[in-house]
């Protein structure tokens, strides 16, 4: 699968906009939109390094990201808009030829319907909710995030939540890697009293 290694984390249910400018995933979009091609590719977290020119080192979780718009603002350089679908598992990173490309598969989430995860996902949900209260008040997020909409299945919920908490790549990346929703959970929740603290220190 073609892959977009960034310094950043997507999560399947996410919103990621890029500006393409570099050549090689420039011809990336290209391949992607061919008649032979898929309007999607991976996303995953460079760890080292750097996100242009190649040398870095990547993560082996990562997320589908589909393509829902794309524009060619001139002859080297597209904006678009993708989407978190699904997530996957790199099984082995292969030579960049232009662009960085993986051998992955699909990795579902376990223990989907875990007794009491409802329950848990409010709770975490009013977490998420103080913390963007916190973090908007100090200019960091926009304030119209707070109210942002929030998945009612618990899986999805998950994912959702891990976009939104102002946390920063490591940690998503450390959700996004949980084997299910509920131990995505119960790292978000650690996440978070460290989150606060740091949040509420600022505030005084």
């Amino acid at each position: 699968m073609p892959m977009f290694p960034l310094g950043m984390v997507l999560v399947p249910g996410g919103v990621l906009p890029l500006h393409v400018f570099e050549p090689r995933y420039r011809q990336m979009v290209i391949d992607c939109l061919s008649d032979d091609g898929e309007p999607e590719f991976g996303q995953a977290l460079i760890t080292h390094g750097s996100e242009a020119g190649g040398g870095d080192e990547r993560s082996l979780v990562g997320t589908v990201a589909q393509m829902i718009q794309i524009e060619a603002l001139d002859d080297e350089r597209y904006a678009m808009v993708t989407v978190g679908t699904r997530r996957i598992r790199i099984r082995e990173w292969l030579p960049d030829d232009p662009y960085p490309m993986a051998e992955v598969e699909d990795w579902p989430d376990r223990d989907a319907e875990a007794p009491g995860l409802d329950e848990a996902v409010a709770a975490s949900r009013a977490r998420v909710r103080a913390a963007l209260a916190l973090a908007a008040e100090l200019g960091d997020v926009p304030s119209d995030v707070i109210d942002a909409e929030i998945a009612n299945e618990p899986v999805a919920a998950t994912y959702h939540l891990a976009a939104l908490a102002p946390i920063g790549p490591a940690d998503r990346y450390r959700l996004l890697a949980a084997s299910g929703p509920g131990e995505r959970l119960a790292v978000l929740d650690e996440v978070l009293d460290d989150v606060e603290a740091m949040l509420k220190f600022r505030l005084t």
